[in-house]
């Protein structure tokens, strides 16, 4: 019976050893996740995000926070952005001055509305369609605050128009002014 509860113990000690990652482990699942990805390796890339979403607790903060970043840019790139929203909406949440992902935020919103960009001859009436346009104006003026872009900036003023909001409209460099002063373009780990 002894012999029996030491095999069990030794069973599970290795078993859990075997499934357990250590912090170490997950930094190093991390890294060659983003070597994957960078080569273009999106299979692998993406077996690794898998094994890495089980174990995020085990990253830095910043560290996951780059992850999430990274695997919404990789779900993006496969036009899977049902996957990518959420991720960059976390990214967002935890670096609300990274306006790459609120760039990336706001066209997300809008990909439903290949048209958006197209001014309509009078607001539009589609409730879908303005949700989809005020989620994605506050993403793509904090984008546009800190790296102009004149496509960014016709597509947000046009987006207005449609949805009939000329107040949001009139106020818009105003916003835009006191966005600009907090922007970060490169998340580190």
């Amino acid at each position: 019976m002894f012999r029996k509860i030491v095999v069990a113990i030794i069973l599970l000690v290795s078993v859990t050893s075997v499934y357990a990652q250590t912090a170490e482990d997950a930094y190093n699942k991390y890294l060659d996740f983003n070597l994957a990805r960078l080569q273009g390796e999106q299979d692998k890339a993406m077996d690794l995000s898998r094994q890495i979403m089980q174990d995020t607790a085990k990253l830095s903060a910043k560290v996951k926070i780059n992850f999430f970043n990274s695997l919404a840019r990789l779900y993006e790139d496969d036009d899977q952005s049902v996957n990518a929203i959420p991720l960059y909406e976390r990214v967002i949440a935890a670096e609300p001055d990274y306006y790459v992902a609120h760039r990336a935020l706001g066209y997300l919103y809008l990909k439903n509305f290949p048209d958006a960009d197209k001014p309509l001859s009078s607001p539009s009436a589609d409730a879908e369609y303005i949700k989809a346009a005020k989620k994605a104006l506050p993403q793509l003026e904090k984008a546009q605050a800190c790296d102009a872009d004149d496509s960014t900036l016709a597509l947000i003023k046009t987006l207005y128009k449609n949805i009939g909001d000329d107040v949001g409209l009139s106020g818009l460099d105003k916003r835009l002014k006191a966005l600009k002063g907090k922007c970060e373009d490169i998340l580190s780990d």
